[in-house]
């Protein structure tokens, strides 16, 4: 039996991978586990539907999660690009926007070193999936503003955190 069709429980831990075939599996979110190191799966977010890429670095014991929302960013907005993703990193405890010199690419990134057994509980796999689609939903439409909407940087952010806080 693969680990992605066994049922984890919240005491349980297993390999990095395996949990997160798990969660997808169970919240019905399209998968693929391309090999023990690595996942690639499909989130539909608020905004947009969101790539997710695990990389499990067995060496480091690091689990770096990627998220990745589709925003790609032409090199005429860079600058603004590159402004708001400092502004926007400020504002977020765990993880960080960057973005790809090779297309513009934006993309969130969260590392998390596991413990020497290597290890990933299901309510760490939970939070780190979860904290990506949020951070990318969150911001999701700063950068949008900043792209499509001529904003500045700082009305963008602006505009999208307090649309954010208006929502029940």
């Amino acid at each position: 039996m693969r680990a992605s069709e066994q049922s984890f429980t919240a005491s349980d831990d297993a390999a990095p991978v395996d949990m997160l075939a798990a969660l997808f599996e169970a919240r019905g979110w399209p998968f693929s586990a391309t090999s023990k190191e690595e996942l690639s799966g499909e989130i539909q977010g608020s905004w947009a539907k969101f790539q997710l890429r695990a990389i499990w670095r067995r060496e480091d014991k690091v689990l770096q999660l990627l998220c990745l929302p589709d925003v790609r960013v032409s090199k005429e907005k860079r600058n603004a690009a590159y402004e708001l993703l400092a502004k926007v990193n400020e504002q977020i405890w765990m993880g960080h926007f960057d973005m790809w010199s090779n297309g513009g690419v934006l993309v969130y990134r969260n590392g998390a070193m596991l413990g020497d057994d290597g290890l990933l509980s299901l309510d760490q796999a939970q939070a780190l999936v979860e904290t990506a689609v949020e951070e990318c939903d969150r911001f999701y439409p700063a950068f949008q503003f900043v792209l499509w909407g001529d904003k500045s940087p700082t009305e963008a952010l602006e505009s999208a955190l307090i649309d954010a806080a208006g929502e029940a």
